[in-house]
């Protein structure tokens, strides 16, 4: 046999060897679905991949010290339960969530029931918890520490509060948050999502909460700030804040189911006590909240509690009653707040809410509501309207046509921090929908 013979009948032998050797060792193959169970150590520091599905059994907690890194594309899916039998995903103090997805590869915290593909009704609530994020931030409660709602008292890891404004609690973007809420007990559902005494240096943006049971965006303190929110459909408030929260809002969107649905901004100032400070002072701009219509019977936003807070450059429609400030006649009250400057509404518009009068759409809410008891107060707060630059004007929208289709451009309040995006529009949307493509409200799976 001569040597080229020899050395093809020698390679043709090692690749049948080869793919014999592979056939009979099989690269292990990685599940498309995980389980996650927490024994108390929490998550760990780790990373949830895109493309896998990650089911939360229970409550899950990112501890102390952990990162969890949650890809693009990544789904999480929380079992059925109520009560003890509950699912929701926690970030504890001093954790971090990093979950950046994108616009093609949003992140999406869903029901397990859910599909992606129809079989849960854009609608259907409380089907699992939600995603809680606590934090080191300054409360207005005594003793400065609390535990979150919704999370057993006897859950130390749901303290939330401290000293540290400037905390960091990580990353959430391109993030949706669908049909949660479950009920654990005595009628306390979780939040779509919670933020505990969350710091100003996490970053929040596109984020999309639909269908919750409860609320979609509760603050309790802390100065989270937050841009390109959308909230929809979802069974309680939509915008709520105690606690002295204290960050920055912009492009806030919220449109209410026509069935389901209270207040669009239900903003308390303190619970223990309601004359805490740091007082709740936060500043949004930039709002879009469309309403349930005049025979719901809702409000746009009440002030109570000793709340304060600032909207600017805002569109509000489609409400049966607009804005109110609680006036208890006491030293310390939302209407102290309004008169010493710390809530203010400027240079918004409003449309189709009450009976589109000034008078209809700024009162007065209270025990200081009786004009024979407190006049002066009643007149202030309706003279207010106009003084403050606000208006009533049709921007054209709808809860299907977000973006205005008369934007109104003109009488714009200045934006006071770096922060803020410089935009020469107000609402939440300029010429084009940044919630389309990746929000399950607007169509994506």
């Amino acid at each position: 046999m001569n040597i080229q013979l020899l050395t093809a009948v020698f390679a043709v032998f090692t690749l049948t060897f080869s793919a014999c050797k592979k056939e009979d060792n099989p690269q292990p193959q990685e599940p498309d679905e995980y389980t996650i169970v927490d024994d108390g150590n929490g998550t760990g520091t780790t990373t949830w991949k895109s493309g896998k599905t990650y089911l939360l059994e229970g409550f899950v907690f990112v501890n102390e010290g952990q990162t969890l890194t949650i890809e693009a594309g990544c789904i999480i899916k929380g079992k059925a339960g109520q009560g003890e039998n509950a699912s929701a995903l926690i970030v504890a103090r001093g954790a971090k969530i990093q979950a950046e997805g994108t616009k093609d590869k949003p992140i999406i915290f869903t029901a397990e029931a859910d599909d992606l593909n129809g079989a849960v009704a854009i609608t259907d609530r409380g089907l699992w918890g939600g995603l809680i994020v606590l934090g080191k931030a300054r409360l207005n409660s005594t003793p400065g520490e609390s535990q979150i709602e919704g999370i057993p008292t006897n859950e130390a890891r749901g303290a939330y509060g401290g000293t540290n404004d400037a905390d960091n609690s990580g990353l959430i973007k391109y993030v949706s948050i669908r049909h949660g809420g479950t009920d654990i007990g005595d009628g306390n559902e979780i939040n779509g999502l919670t933020l505990g005494a969350v710091g100003s240096a996490t970053t929040i943006e596109f984020v999309e909460v639909i269908a919750n049971k409860d609320d979609g965006v509760e603050f309790f303190g802390g100065q989270p700030r937050l841009k390109h929110i959308l909230v929809a459909y979802c069974g309680d408030d939509s915008f709520d804040y105690d606690e002295g929260f204290r960050g920055f809002g912009q492009f806030w969107c919220a449109i209410q189911d026509p069935n389901e649905g209270d207040r669009i901004g239900e903003h308390d100032g303190g619970t223990n006590p309601e004359t805490g400070e740091p007082y709740a002072t936060p500043t949004i701009y930039n709002a879009t909240y469309i309403g349930r219509g005049a025979e719901a019977g809702k409000r746009v936003i009440t002030f109570r509690d000793n709340a304060g807070g600032h909207y600017r450059n805002s569109l509000f429609v489609n409400q049966a009653r607009g804005v109110d400030i609680e006036n208890l006649q006491e030293d310390q009250d939302s209407y102290r707040q309004f008169v010493d400057g710390n809530l203010s509404l400027e240079n918004n518009v409003f449309w189709d809410v009450a009976d589109g009068t000034a008078e209809g759409i700024f009162k007065i809410s209270g025990a200081g509501a009786n004009p024979a008891d407190s006049l002066a107060a009643v007149l202030a707060f309706a003279d207010y309207f106009a003084t403050a630059g606000n208006e009533v004007a049709n921007p054209g929208i709808d809860k299907e046509n977000i973006v205005p289709s008369n934007p109104q451009t003109a009488n714009l309040a200045a934006y006071g921090d770096a922060w803020f995006d410089q935009v020469a529009y107000k609402g939440a949307f300029g010429t084009d929908n940044w919630a389309a493509g990746w929000t399950r409200y607007f169509g994506n799976k």
